[in-house]
């Protein structure tokens, strides 16, 4: 035999007790854009004639992507990336950790990060979208080249 229970009224609960968005929307690069950043190093890497590894990530340091130019030494390789992946996960170019660590600091140089220069943070907005890293002959170049393209006008969030 069934028994039915008297319906029971629902009490609407807002599902969210604050009017805060639970998701953020961030900015991204696209496959143009990394196109064109990589591009944008090549070409200035040309200029400075110092062939280079052009690395691209995005902000939480994954490869979007690489450019290994004729004549790059092929230990560049892993260097542009972790300059890149280091950029973007500390939000600032990877001089100041080159110059944080020779002043002593040197737990930076021993958490996974690549502490040379050559690695700049990409940002759109004010927001950090991503980080360039590059590794050539001449750290010098190498510097110029990431300030330079980080630089570009990514537009606005």
């Amino acid at each position: 035999m069934y028994r039915f229970l008297p319906a029971l009224p629902i009490i609407a609960l807002p599902i969210a007790l604050h009017a805060e968005p639970l998701v953020r929307t961030t900015p991204a690069l696209t496959e143009a854009g990394v196109q064109s950043l990589i591009q944008e190093a090549e070409r200035l890497a040309h200029e400075a004639k110092d062939p280079a590894a052009i690395a691209i990530v995005d902000s939480d340091g994954l490869l979007l992507g690489f450019l290994r130019m004729d004549g790059t030494r092929p230990g560049s390789v892993e260097l542009a990336i972790g300059k890149a992946r280091t950029a973007a996960l500390m939000q600032r170019p990877t001089d100041e950790i080159e110059d944080n660590v020779a002043k002593g600091r040197t737990a930076l140089a021993t958490e996974g990060l690549t502490a040379l220069r050559g690695g700049a943070p990409l940002k759109a907005g004010g927001i950090t979208i991503g980080g360039i890293g590059i590794a050539s002959t001449k750290k010098e170049d190498d510097s110029a080249t990431a300030t330079a393209v980080a630089a570009k006008d990514l537009g606005a969030p």
